[in-house]
């Protein structure tokens, strides 16, 4: 036989692009269409349907960047189309390849409820099944012009990301807007023969099936007349029937699909446009589940449902009701699908107990799955959290976009920081949108690493990021291939479903630990700074806020703000998205982001003065003062989560003028020497006889790098940036200024930097507060300390621990780890003397080591990320003043690190009064941190404390209430009791593994 497979498949793609695919919708008449476009922001659903508008006729321009226009069309339906199936077909102008990134709309009945959502590639709307004919069309169409970010050149700066620097140009043109006579048997073919093309494609030329399936798909096409295809296409089915039907091999592959639309809760859009967007896409879905029994569709992100409920409550029914019946399946149990490296760790534990409650409370459904496909990284904390949630399985796709190594798993016991192990699948199809292509399938089948031990994977199946979700045809794709030969098997169902049969084929899969480490992406811990001191400054404002509300409430019967946290932590929790936090989106989300931080540190710092008001009591005649301290641990006569009667001014190191220019400080725990160009050139203990800073270095050292990475600017650092580097030596000021403080003054580029550098008494800590007036771009600012210190791992803080990462590059694996995530503390150290690096703002960060050639010492250089300057989404991003502060401890252990790593962010408050406030709860361990203290959500008036061990060894210790104490638990991070905690009088006693976290429930007596 001769070869005539490329010709045939080339007659293939002709047809089917040319003939068959026009030939779904054979007959069609247009509609009238009028427009009336909203002023500024969207508009309610009722006055859209009545404010009436004008003609418009396909082709015309409409759409200004992040408008909102409504569309009426109306027609009737031919009376020659009677029994006959009726679409609209509705296109806004939409380009196909870009779904969920351009112009969308969601279609209403004149009554206004809603029909289903718009996309590129779900532009019809069933009119009915079997047209009488001369039925009446009226239907109303929101349509919203986002205008395309990420276009086909990708990464090029844009103005349009902000409405208040968009231009006021129309972005799209309308197109088709017709009634059309749908033909099932055409459109059947089509998808017939898609699925056997992409069947094809994928199998060896050499393998007998892709021959036969090929002379199935001839004959078919030679039955199919090109001027009456659907008067041929069921003859052409004939034809691929025996091709279709042959079932797969007893070894196949199988591919548990579930419907999805990943829908980013903020990124080139802003929030309320999400809200639409989820809108849309549920709309969709739950109109496809009516259609298609055997249809499965998982949402994720509690905030989403929770936007339906409040903005779309009539979508929100369709999707009670499709929950309900167990097809619209809650996934993920968090409350936005977060960004797990920066959240701290109360943050952390609260995406779940929020995420899960609104669950429970909403649906009653305790969801098992951790659904995080998109994050950029996943903290070796999750784990733990996981099962303290109730949950039992962890689901990820992002992985698979690391640049350097290839994970080595697909199927797998992912071991946290306390040894919490929890079932873990990283889909093999690569992909959180798959379609169900022949190219996706058998990529699966191909990348799957488990081969031999499971046999099992699971397909996120729809469109996403900017929402869509799976569609008819991905439907139709699956029930092909549910019994394919050559393919692996599809079937949609539960998440749960396919987990529960992976866990039970392989429970000995292996084990990875510690945290999973995204080879990519690594500048998001370091863009939008303003975006991450928020976050920071919120995350420890609401600890002062629960802690005090809840001091006062047991002490003076303060009202304890429940609604009002509830609120805000959410509102945090939002923010912790994947790409508001990390930085990724648009100028509009973060310009957002920054009027929301300081309206919720706002309301807090009220809530915060309110309850220390009524606990400092009144001052004594001449005067007085209350130090609180709401940081885990004691600060002098100041108790850890209480209060002193202050004993007067705090002492000052004054700077003494040094030969040669710059100062020396000295308070008789370190001395540190500043040269003429404001450098800290030696930190001496001398208790320890130890220098600090290198040899011939300087520290807190200013270095500037070009950064342009190759794509993905915003997200990215790319690691030739280290290759070139401007070290920010020249200073215009180093003078001694009030408080003991030197001051240094630095101008470099369009840019300007101020720091004031001090040495508290009775500390063995450095501090340096730095504020940068930063104007530059593509560049990447980085502040340096070159340790004399031998160490070839450190130490950073991760949500309720830390964690170690090598300081050298031994494998690859070490190597692409060269900007990794920190929260309040680096710590490096030789056996018996350390060092800490901590922060109250900073994420990013970078250790290199380099041996010296004179005495082949090694120098260990730490180094914090503090800007950035990327161009795209957000032109200007990081533009204008940032201000940080860190402080370097040497001679630090990794409990001094803890310690003063919550110092520097919950700095010391000072009220008129004259009370001491005693804990609400001491604990008798320094190993062990508490890291809340509230009230019982239930409003039973229960205190509340989560605590856990932070060195990374077993802790015993007495948890002491400050009050009578009835009864305690063990609870869970949703604060219900699993068992009964140990109390002896009025207090718990605790016992800890490494890094274990423990929340318990205290109920007060009388």
């Amino acid at each position: 036989m001769h070869n005539d497979r490329t010709i045939t498949e080339a007659r293939l793609k002709r047809v089917l692009d040319e003939r068959i695919r026009p030939a779904v919708y054979p007959e069609s008449v247009p509609l009238a269409v009028t427009v009336w476009h909203a002023p500024g922001e969207p508009v309610p659903v009722a006055e859209g349907i009545a404010a009436g508008g004008v003609p418009i006729e396909a082709g015309a321009a409409w759409g200004p960047p992040w408008g909102t226009s409504w569309f009426t069309v109306a027609g009737s339906v031919p009376r020659e189309w009677a029994g006959r199936t009726v679409e609209a077909l509705l296109d806004l102008g939409f380009d196909e390849n870009m779904p969920g990134f351009q112009c969308e709309g969601l279609v209403y009945r004149p009554d206004g409820s809603p029909v289903k959502g718009l996309n590129p590639r779900n532009q019809w709307v069933r009119i009915a099944d079997r047209a009488a004919g001369g039925e009446e069309v009226l239907l109303h169409v929101e349509a919203s012009s986002n205008p395309v970010i990420l276009d086909y050149r990708p990464f090029v700066p844009t103005e349009l990301g902000d409405r208040e620097t968009a231009d006021g140009e129309p972005r799209y043109r309308l197109a088709r807007m017709d009634l059309a006579v749908f033909d099932r048997t055409v459109w059947e073919l089509v998808q017939d023969l898609e699925v056997l093309e992409g069947l094809m494609s994928e199998l060896s030329p050499d393998a007998p099936r892709r021959w036969e399936v090929l002379r199935a798909v001839e004959r078919a096409l030679d039955a199919v007349d090109l001027q009456d295809v659907g008067g041929t296409a069921a003859a052409a089915r004939e034809r691929l029937a025996a091709a279709l039907s042959a079932p797969a091999h007893a070894s196949a592959h199988r591919i548990s699909a579930v419907g999805h639309a990943h829908i980013d809760s903020a990124w080139l859009w802003p929030l309320r446009e999400t809200v639409r967007k989820v809108a849309r896409t549920t709309a969709n879905m739950t109109a496809l589940l009516e259609d298609e029994p055997e249809f499965v569709y998982a949402m994720s992100q509690a905030q989403q449902f929770a936007w339906i409920k409040e903005h779309r409550p009539e979508v929100y029914a369709r999707v009670k009701k499709a929950v309900a019946d167990g097809r619209f399946v809650p996934v993920g149990g968090m409350w936005v699908e977060s960004d797990t490296n920066m959240p701290g760790s109360e943050a952390l534990a609260r995406q779940f107990v929020h995420g899960k409650r609104f669950f429970l409370e909403e649906f009653g459904i305790e969801t098992e799955e951790v659904w995080l496909p998109d994050s950029f990284g996943y903290s070796a904390a999750l784990p733990q959290l996981v099962r303290l949630a109730g949950a039992r399985w962890f689901l990820t796709q992002k992985i698979s976009w690391s640049r350097t190594n290839k994970f080595p798993h697909h199927t797998f016991w992912w071991e946290g920081l306390d040894g919490t192990r929890v079932f873990t699948h990283f889909p093999p199809i690569d992909t959180y949108n798959a379609q169900l292509s022949g190219r996706e399938v058998a990529h699966a089948v191909r990348n799957f690493q488990e081969k031999g031990g499971a046999t099992r994977s699971l397909a996120p199946t729809g469109w996403g990021d900017g929402g869509g979700g799976t569609t008819r045809e991905m439907l139709a794709r699956a029930k092909r291939l549910a019994d394919l030969e050559g393919s692996a098997r599809v079937a949609f169902e539960k998440p749960s479903a396919f987990f529960e049969k992976a866990h039970a084929e392989y429970a000995q899969a292996p084990v990875w630990v510690g945290e999973l480490y995204l080879e990519l992406h690594r500048a998001t811990l370091t863009s939008q700074a303003g975006t991450k001191q928020g976050n920071r400054r919120s995350e420890h404002l609401l600890h002062e806020a629960e802690l005090w509300a809840a001091t006062a409430a047991v002490r003076a019967g303060f009202p304890y703000p429940y609604e009002a946290l509830d609120r805000i932590w959410k509102t945090v929790l939002l923010h912790q998205f994947h790409d508001i936090l990390p930085g990724t989106s648009i100028a509009w989300v973060h310009r957002e982001a920054a009027a929301t931080y300081a309206a919720v540190a706002a309301e807090l710092e009220e809530i915060v003065a309110g309850a220390l008001t009524a606990l400092a009591g009144e001052a004594s005649g001449d005067g007085g003062t209350v130090v609180f301290n709401a940081a885990p641990h004691g600060r002098g006569e100041v108790p850890a989560l209480g209060a002193a009667v202050s004993g007067g001014p705090v002492p000052e190191v004054r700077p003494e003028p040094r030969d040669g220019g710059g100062f020396v400080l000295d308070n008789g725990l370190l001395r540190v020497v500043i040269d003429g160009r404001g450098l800290v050139v030696s930190v001496y203990d001398p208790a320890a006889e130890r220098e600090a800073i290198a040899p011939g270095a300087a520290a807190n050292l200013l270095q500037l790098h070009q950064d342009f990475p190759n794509m993905w600017d915003a997200w990215d650092v790319d690691h030739f940036y280290r290759n070139t580097v401007t070290d920010l030596t020249d200073a215009e000021t180093v003078e001694a200024a009030d408080h003991g403080v030197v001051r240094v003054v630095r101008v470099f580029g369009a840019s300007r930097v101020e720091q004031r550098i001090s040495l508290p008494a009775g500390e063995r800590r450095l501090d340096i507060a730095t504020e940068v007036d930063w104007h530059e771009t593509e560049k990447f600012l980085k502040a340096a300390f070159p340790l004399d210190v031998h160490a070839d791992r450190t130490a950073a803080e991760t949500q309720f621990g830390h964690l170690y990462r090598a300081a050298h590059t031994n494998t690859s694996w070490d190597a692409a780890r060269f900007e990794a995530c920190a929260h309040r503390f680096v710590h490096l150290e030789e056996p018996g003397w350390g060092v800490a690096l901590v922060n109250d703002s900073t994420y990013g960060y970078d250790v290199t080591r380099t041996v010296r050639p004179d005495d082949t010492g090694t120098t260990t250089t730490v180094r914090l990320s503090l800007l950035r300057a990327p161009r795209f989404p957000d032109p200007r991003t990081d533009q204008g003043t940032h201000r940080f502060r860190y402080a370097l401890v040497p001679g630090a252990s990794i409990g001094d690190a803890v310690r003063e790593g919550y110092r520097i962010n919950l700095p010391e408050r000072r009220v008129p009064g004259g009370a001491a406030v005693p804990p609400l709860v001491r604990v008798g361990n320094d190993a062990v941190v508490v890291s809340a203290v509230k009230l019982a959500d239930d409003g039973s008036g229960d205190v509340v404390v989560r605590l856990y061990e932070s060195l990374g060894g077993r802790a015993r210790t007495r948890l002491e209430a400050g009050f009578p104490l009835a009864s305690a638990a063990v609870c869970d991070l949703l604060e219900r009791p699993l068992a009964g905690a140990e109390t002896d009088g009025d207090a718990v006693r605790v016992a800890l593994r490494p890094f274990q976290i423990l929340t318990l429930r205290l109920e007060r007596r009388g």
